[in-house]
Parts: structure tokens; sequence; C-alpha cells
């Protein structure tokens, strides 16, 4: 009896396994011949190694951690805003007038405050002054200069004071190599898939 108790379980056990493995990943590569040899072409991403991180002390490794919270919460607004900029921008260019092109201007205006103020208001005043950093990173100028060429410059400026009573500047910019070092490798490592 305990015989067949025990090959029941095992079994199971193994039927557990054979279904705990998922359809294999098909990948299809191209291939060269050259001299008789096989050589297959695999596109691989560019990938960038970071040496360990050493803290100090535990509230180097807390800070961290907030920045790597907060980053990964700014990353996906900023890469929406730069797309719905880049998507602007080029519709832009494919009208035939100034005044359906301040039409448009007007509706995309309308269409990214509806879609992202009330996202915006949810973030923490350091998520907010990372947005602006990695907004200026994906789209190469200032939020400060995007806002402008949206609402215009009396606007913008008045949005730039508001911010600043948040202790935020839209005209803040993205120093890759200097004091956002860090924001950087975690940008990185987050497009890896490593954070």
């Amino acid at each position: 009896m305990k015989c067949t108790n025990l090959l029941i379980v095992f079994l199971l056990l193994n039927i557990c396994a054979v279904w705990g493995q998922g359809p294999k990943k098909i990948i299809y590569y191209t291939a060269t011949f050259e001299k008789g040899d096989t050589i297959y072409n695999a596109y691989l991403p560019e990938t960038i190694v970071f040496g360990p991180l050493r803290f100090k002390n535990d509230k180097e490794r807390m800070e961290y951690t907030k920045l790597v919270r907060d980053v990964k919460k700014a990353l996906p607004y900023a890469n929406m805003v730069s797309q719905n900029i880049i998507e602007t921008y080029e519709m832009m260019e494919t009208l035939p007038d100034k005044k359906t092109k301040q039409k448009h201007l007007e509706q995309a205006q309308k269409y990214i405050m509806a879609e992202y103020k009330p996202k915006m208001k949810k973030l923490t005043k350091n998520q907010g002054k990372i947005l602006v950093k990695l907004i200026d990173r994906q789209t190469n100028s200032s939020t400060y200069d995007i806002v402008k060429s949206l609402v215009g410059p009396f606007k913008a400026t008045v949005y730039n004071t508001f911010a600043g009573l948040f202790g935020n500047n839209l005209k803040t910019e993205y120093d890759p190599g200097g004091k956002d070092q860090m924001i950087e490798r975690i940008v990185i490592e987050i497009e890896q898939g490593k954070l």
C-alpha cells in the first residue's frame, strides 16, 4: 500500500513538473554559408554593464531605492510625452497652412492637458523633478521650451513660476555625465530589463 501511494505521489509530481513547463519559444535566425561553415546572424541589442553599487551606509541604500522607485514612476510618463510631442510635430509638418497648424496645436494641447494633467498631479515633488529631467533627456529640449511651444511664452512662465513654488524648475536640463549620472544608470538598467 505504501509503495502504491508513493508511486502515485511520484507520478503526480512528474505531471505537475511537465505542466509547469510552458511551450518552447522558437526563434528563427538567418544564416550564411562560408567555406563550409554555417554562420548564424542574430541581432543582439547593445548592453551596457555597470559595476556593482557600493553604499557607504543604509541611508545611501534607501536614497538609491527611492530614486529607483521615482524613476520607474516618471519614466513611462516621459516616454509618453515625448512620443506625443514627436507625433504632434510630425503631423504639423504635413499641414498646409499656419491656421490649420494652429488649430491642430490647440487640439493637441487640449488632449495633452486632459490626458496628463490629472496623472501629473499624483506625482510627488521628487518624481516631478525627475520627470522634468527625463522629458529633457527624451526630447533633447527643456520642459519649459516644450510648454512654451504648446501654450505660449506667458503661460509657460506662469507654469514655471508655479513649479518653482514646489521647488521645481521647468528649465532644468538633464546632465547624464554629471549630477544626473545615477538617474541615467537607472534608466539604462530599466531599458535593458535589469530593474
